[in-house]
C-alpha cells in the first residue's frame, strides 16, 4: 500500500473539491506519484423526439465533455505545481461509479476526495458521492473536508 504510486482525485470544480485537490497534491509530491484528476459529466438522459425541439444529445455531450477537459486542463495548469506527475481525465456516467472504476482500471494506490458536508435533508436529496466512493472502493480513500465558512 505504501508508498502511493498513483493517487486519483476527483473534482467537480468546487471550492472544497479543491480542498481535495491540494492535499491530493501534498501527498503526490511527498511520494513522487503521478496525480490523476478526473471530473465526471453525468449523461444526459434522452429525451422523446420532437420535431420542434433543436436539441441533439451526442452534440451537447460533445460540448459538455470539450467544455469539462478546458476546465480541467485551467484548474490543474493554476492549482498544482509543475513539479507534480498529473494528467486529467474526464469520464461520463455516475460520478462515484466513475471515480471507483478509474481507480480499479488504473491500478491506483489512493483516492483523494473532498466531502461537501451536506447534511440532513440536503444530504438524503443529492447523496454523497464521497460515501459511495468509500463504500465501493477496492483502494483506500481519503476524505479531506473543506474547511467551514
Amino acid at each position: 500500500m505504501l508508498p502511493f504510486k498513483k493517487i486519483i482525485c476527483p473534482t467537480d470544480f468546487s471550492e472544497p473539491s479543491y480542498e481535495g485537490l491540494q492535499c491530493a497534491a501534498e501527498l503526490v509530491s511527498h511520494f513522487s506519484a503521478e496525480l490523476i484528476v478526473v471530473h465526471v459529466v453525468p449523461v444526459v438522459p434522452p429525451l422523446p423526439p420532437d420535431p420542434n425541439f433543436a436539441f441533439e444529445v451526442p452534440e451537447y455531450e460533445r460540448a459538455l465533455h470539450a467544455e469539462a477537459e478546458r476546465t480541467l486542463n485551467e484548474l490543474v495548469e493554476q492549482r498544482i505545481s509543475k513539479d507534480v506527475n498529473s494528467r486529467t481525465v474526464v469520464a461520463h456516467g455516475d460520478a462515484a461509479d466513475e471515480v471507483v472504476r478509474l481507480a480499479r482500471e488504473e491500478g491506483a494506490d489512493l483516492i483523494v476526495i473532498a466531502t461537501h458536508g451536506l447534511t440532513g435533508w440536503r444530504h438524503f436529496v443529492f447523496g454523497s458521492v464521497a460515501e459511495k466512493v468509500v463504500r465501493m472502493a477496492e483502494c483506500p480513500v481519503l476524505t479531506c473536508r473543506a474547511p467551514r465558512q
